[in-house]
């Protein structure tokens, strides 16, 4: 399994599946994240976190743990 944590800065990726449960999942979910939509990673900040993603036309900042959760292609 690869997560969106693990992605390089430049590389779009496509989402697969989203792990996590209850609220953690729907915060994700409510960020336009969800299954088949391409992300393309923007920057990641010097100690890892937040990593600065495009999604859906518009930036986004998602923390590391978070990012675990994003299960990616």
């Amino acid at each position: 399994m690869r997560s969106l944590r693990d992605v390089s800065i430049g590389e779009t990726v496509k989402v697969v599946k989203i792990h996590g449960e209850g609220a953690i999942k729907r915060r994700i979910m409510d960020m336009g994240i969800t299954r088949h939509v391409e992300i393309y990673v923007r920057k990641v900040a010097p100690l890892g976190d937040p990593v600065e993603i495009t999604v859906r036309g518009y930036e986004l900042s998602i923390r590391k743990a978070d990012a675990e959760k994003i299960e990616v292609e």
